[in-house]
């Protein structure tokens, strides 16, 4: 592994242990075994190197989701399985969700790794509007990542706040599926009677 990994690696060991506001410059020489030049050099800012860590933990977390997807693409069934694989990944502990919450709170206060998050976030979105219709992400348009995805997005952010504020009333993929389920009754009965 050269410097430029060591840095990704030891940015992201940094980033589960501290934080994002926490986590110094120093902090990362260290645990990556390089230098602080390195970190200019290949990333430009700690917060540059901080927002490409983050990316890279949650596209490795975001791969649990496709494990054992059960269901028909656009199903209930098939919601609810990739929910669960989603909630199951809230439970662990450390969870990388926490450093979202993070973002959101100190967002204003750490701008290029908001924008580096919001240029992500999109893709984010696209993966979540392919898992659940069992597309390709390519297949996925932008109009389509920027409803259906953004829906799916916010509903991971909501999520991900509940987890954080109280594990222990947070809704699981079953609560999840049922209030859709309550949704799409309600407007096939809305539809009905309109």
């Amino acid at each position: 592994m050269g410097h430029r990994d060591d840095l990704l690696e030891g940015a992201k060991r940094c980033l589960l242990a501290k934080g994002f506001v926490r986590t110094t410059a120093r902090d990362i020489v260290k645990e990556s075994g390089t230098n602080l030049a390195s970190i200019g050099y290949h990333y430009g800012s700690k917060d540059a190197l901080l927002a490409q860590a983050y990316v890279a933990l949650v596209e490795e977390t975001s791969d649990a989701f496709e494990g054992d997807v059960a269901g028909e693409p656009g199903s209930l069934e098939r919601f609810r399985s990739v929910w669960a694989s989603v909630v199951a990944t809230m439970r662990e502990p450390g969870s990388l969700w926490r450093l979202s919450m993070e973002i959101v709170v100190m967002g204003d206060q750490l701008p290029d790794v908001r924008d580096e998050l919001a240029r992500a976030q999109r893709e984010g979105s696209r993966g979540f509007v392919a898992l659940l219709r069992g597309v390709p992400e390519e297949d996925v348009t932008d109009a389509t990542a920027d409803t259906l995805g953004s829906f799916y997005s916010t509903l991971m952010l909501g999520l991900i706040a509940q987890w954080t504020f109280d594990p222990k009333t947070a809704p699981d993929a079953d609560a999840l599926t049922e209030g859709l389920r309550q949704v799409i009754e309600g407007a096939a009965t809305a539809s009905r009677a309109g």
